[in-house]
């Protein structure tokens, strides 16, 4: 995967919540800011 550059739109992906529904960043298109979070998980 390429990387994402500051200050240019995100690329469309789609992640599983904690229920396991699936969500889209184009689900939040009409909200003003969207900020994401990858948490490392450790087993």
């Amino acid at each position: 995967m390429a990387k994402v550059e500051p200050n240019t739109h995100a690329p469309e992906f789609s992640l599983a919540d904690f229920n396991g529904n699936r969500v889209s960043l184009a689900d939040f298109l009409n909200l003003k800011n969207v900020v994401v979070v990858f948490n490392r998980s450790f087993l």
